[in-house]
């Protein structure tokens, strides 16, 4: 079946798209958005009027402006496409959608009423157990240096829910000093919202025993994963804490200063889901001990689960708002 992605160009809200539709068409057509698509350009005036061939089978979006474009896409196909939308659709285009699968910190009592509605633990990647796993053994070799314990450390950037004020950032590199002489190696990687004040503090941590990558050439993250043993990952990123729950290996959370608000709430929430109900991750409380898990593949679960219904459903009447 042909896939269509349609999604913002941030890596968040792509690699969703990407992980879920990639297991039943491994090439997917991709759809990359600036702005979301007004109302009124529909028929004649849209700019999906012509499609490129072959039209989707099914639609796989992600992020708050896809849906109107996902809408304009299907209208224009001669045959309806099956939808899918990773996060919660705005409700005007909820029924739209033959599925949506809700972040589990977003779901809710009202949500489960809805039969297109699935709960979905964390957010879907592209990373597989396979992959990482075949990518270990030259990821050990290039980064290791010979250390017989590696440890990545992920670092996102302030997201109104979180920031990295001077006492948090004092315990972060004094955390990665304390770890660096009980004999970790640590592999660092930051995001796209570490602010530069952030990275040039953690380049002074550089030495035999802390690699930091300074955001030229080639990005190692995937080799980070693929060669560490355990992660600490500060709490401002759902996607890092669940591409490295992958690897089944132990997955430290590292607290920030908290910013009260609604979505402080969420993230909150999420990380009390897969701590202490899942057992999934722990809080960092100085050290790195090992624990085992089943690791989740939600990518997976969510691509059969699109595979079984769209194949159910092939051909159903138009949807229209």
């Amino acid at each position: 079946m042909r896939i269509w992605t349609v999604s913002e160009r941030k890596a968040g809200t792509l690699t969703q798209c990407l992980g879920v539709s990639r297991p039943i068409d491994p090439v997917p057509h991709r759809v990359i958005i600036e702005k979301k698509l007004p109302r009124w350009r529909k028929g004649i005036l849209s700019p999906y009027r012509n499609l490129e061939g072959p039209e989707p089978d099914i639609i796989v979006s992600c992020g708050s402006m896809s849906p109107s474009h996902v809408l304009a896409i299907a209208t224009a196909c001669r045959k309806r496409p099956f939808t899918v939308h990773l996060q919660t659709p705005q409700l005007k285009f909820s029924k739209f959608y033959d599925l949506a699968f809700i972040p589990r910190h977003d779901w809710t009592e009202e949500k489960a009423k809805s039969p297109n509605f699935r709960p979905m633990l964390g957010a879907p990647h592209q990373f597989t157990p396979a992959a990482l796993e075949g990518a270990r053994p030259s990821a050990r070799e290039k980064w290791g240096n010979g250390a017989q314990k590696m440890l990545a450390v992920l670092v996102g950037g302030p997201n109104g829910a979180y920031h990295f004020d001077r006492p948090t950032l004092e315990h972060l590199v004094e955390s990665i000093r304390g770890l660096a002489g009980e004999g970790w190696r640590l592999l660092i990687s930051t995001s796209r919202r570490s602010p530069p004040s952030l990275l040039s503090q953690l380049l002074d941590l550089r030495s035999d025993n802390v690699v930091v990558w300074d955001n030229t050439g080639h990005n190692p993250y995937s080799e980070f994963l693929a060669a560490a043993d355990a992660f600490l990952i500060t709490k401002d990123t759902i996607t890092m804490t669940c591409e490295a729950l992958t690897t089944g290996r132990p997955v430290y959370i590292f607290d920030l200063a908290k910013t009260p608000c609604k979505k402080l709430d969420e993230f909150e929430w999420f990380h009390t889901d897969m701590g202490k109900t899942h057992g999934l991750t722990r809080p960092f409380e100085g050290s790195i001990e090992p624990y085992s898990y089943t690791p989740p593949n939600e990518a997976q679960r969510i691509a059969d689960l699109i595979s079984e219904m769209s194949s159910r459903n092939r051909g159903p009447a138009s949807k229209r708002l």
